[in-house]
């Protein structure tokens, strides 16, 4: 039965489970957080797309778990000019999975594409004066002023890292979305387009010439050694069947297991869990601040101020593994701030009443989307639509898969119209962990991730965090940064958790960090 199950819940393609290449000790079955249906990691920057992106294609420079960057295609580099001249060059010997050289003007072009999509990149095009490819293996940027961080941008873990890919393929804009055919990289894993069932299961083999670093592996850097034959991602929407199916060893990695169920699969002597990432990701309330109410900076101020974060926090994380975060940034991280939290109670909600009605809301329909099968989410949103409730708001909840709701959430309408109003998220604390990486904090309207804010002294003060001439001058920036995104509310606050990871006990070696990576890993 649980067999059947999986297979129709799972798969709804009828060869999904029995066939494999070469018996089941040599194939990986890995469940990641939601459904794999778009497959370009530069055109949607989501994590299981990231987690994708990850298998095939490979990094110029990639980051620790402590988010510092070291060469990962690159060989090394030089930095000359007082700082204005960076030359990165190719480790020897690279190659595409069609065999073909992986050369210089790969990789600009494909810098070049991750940067019109990017916000590090965008900040990082814009203080470059030209970028270019001075030979098969030569990468050179000419500055207009030294950016230390430039490395950094190339090794950001999260929320669109720098993937190269070949020319043919970077030379397509940012805004149009890859296929299949297209993915061809460099990286550990080779996917196989005929065996991608959309939303449901996608298949990589073992990239036999792929050439790791000596380095042991950190989280995206350092040797990327693949031992097994064979990878499969597969979906299977509901919980508890994913869990049985982990317990029963049909598949071998759970990227969220339902909180609810952790303390069982810690129990069963064929499975462990382990702390995701020790960063922690940041829950949030993202307002829609194109239409009203929200567009209303005293409604975002009363909503983010009865939000009551451990009503939240329960919902998604183990007592052990939250805490409250009344920040803008992830709380523990250098530089992050906490403002202290309004005084709770009637009073609390009584305000936030008040501030709707003096926007003018008089009950229309806010729309609040939801995605159903990403648990560390779909609770959360289920808790704001319950609050919106208590305050009198007409709230409609629209709920649906995970690829639905990033698909309406890009939609500037308003919500009525196929548009949205609020939607509940986080962010791993290692993609939003500075201006220059946040796109969370981010304020620069048209430009900036849905949602759409814009407050001008908010810009302002992340120009001047990348701009500081020395580490004061940042910290200056930082904290008046934060003070202003506090009250413009970009965003409201909904506490920090650590998720846990689940796999079979025999599954050795599971690296840490932002995403969940797919080397290392061997069975005892």
């Amino acid at each position: 039965m649980l067999r059947r199950s999986i297979l129709g819940a799972a798969l709804a393609a009828p060869a999904a489970w029995g066939q494999t290449v070469g018996p089941r000790q040599r194939t990986l079955r890995f469940m990641p957080q939601s459904s794999l249906a778009v497959l370009d990691p530069i055109f949607n920057p989501s994590t299981i797309i990231t987690t994708h992106g990850y298998c095939v294609f490979d990094t110029l420079y990639g980051a620790d778990r402590a988010l510092r960057a070291h060469p990962q295609m690159a060989e090394g580099h030089t930095v000359e000019d007082g700082g204005r001249r960076v030359t990165i060059t190719l480790r020897d010997g690279l190659r595409w999975h069609d065999g073909e050289p992986v050369r210089a003007a790969d990789c600009v072009a494909s810098i070049r594409r991750w940067a019109s999509r990017d916000g590090f990149g965008g900040v990082l095009m814009r203080v470059t004066e030209e970028l270019s490819a001075t030979g098969d293996r030569t990468i050179q940027f000419r500055l207009r002023r030294p950016f230390p961080a430039l490395f950094d941008a190339l090794a950001k873990p999260g929320a669109s890292p720098c993937f190269m890919m070949p020319e043919r393929f970077a030379s397509t804009p940012g805004d149009r979305a890859l296929g299949p055919d297209a993915m061809i990289g460099s990286g550990p894993w080779r996917f196989q387009p005929a065996e991608y069932v959309q939303g449901s299961r996608s298949v990589y083999l073992r990239n036999e010439d792929y050439k790791p670093r000596d380095e042991p592996a950190d989280a995206a850097s350092g040797g990327k050694r693949v031992h097994f034959d064979r990878l499969e991602l597969v979906w299977i929407p509901d919980g508890g069947t994913a869990a049985a199916a982990l317990r029963t060893g049909e598949i071998d990695w759970i990227e969220y297991p339902l909180p609810d169920l952790v303390p069982v699969l810690e129990r069963d002597r064929g499975t462990r869990t382990q702390i995701y990432d020790p960063n922690g990701f940041l829950g949030f309330l993202r307002f829609n601040h194109l239409h009203a109410p929200f567009n209303d900076v005293r409604v975002r101020r009363a909503i983010r101020d009865v939000i009551v974060q451990p009503d939240f926090m329960q919902a998604v994380a183990l007592p052990q593994d939250w805490q409250e975060c009344h920040s803008m940034f992830p709380c523990g991280l250098p530089g992050a701030m906490e403002f202290p939290p309004a005084p709770r109670g009637d009073a609390a909600m009584d305000r936030a009443r008040a501030a709707l009605r003096e926007a003018g809301y008089n009950g229309e329909p806010i729309i609040h989307i939801n995605p159903t099968d990403f648990p560390a989410v779909t609770q959360q949103g289920r808790i704001t639509v319950e609050l919106m409730r208590r305050l009198g708001v007409n709230i409609q909840p629209v709920e649906s898969d995970w690829p639905s709701i990033l698909a309406r959430r890009a939609n500037r309408a308003p919500g009525p119209q196929g548009g949205w109003n609020l939607h509940n998220t986080n962010a791993p604390a290692a993609t939003i962990a500075n201006p220059a990486v946040s796109w969370v904090i981010r304020m620069n309207g048209a430009n900036a991730w849905p949602g759409w804010p814009e407050d001008s002294g908010v810009e302002e003060q992340v120009q001047a965090w990348i701009d500081a001439p020395d580490a004061a001058g940042q910290a200056q920036a930082m904290q008046r940064l934060q003070e202003l995104a506090w009250e413009a509310v970009p965003i409201a606050p909904t506490g920090l958790f650590r998720l846990r990871t689940a796999f079979r006990r025999e599954l050795q070696d599971v690296l840490q960090g932002p995403n969940p990576f797919v080397w290392n890993l061997r069975r005892a």
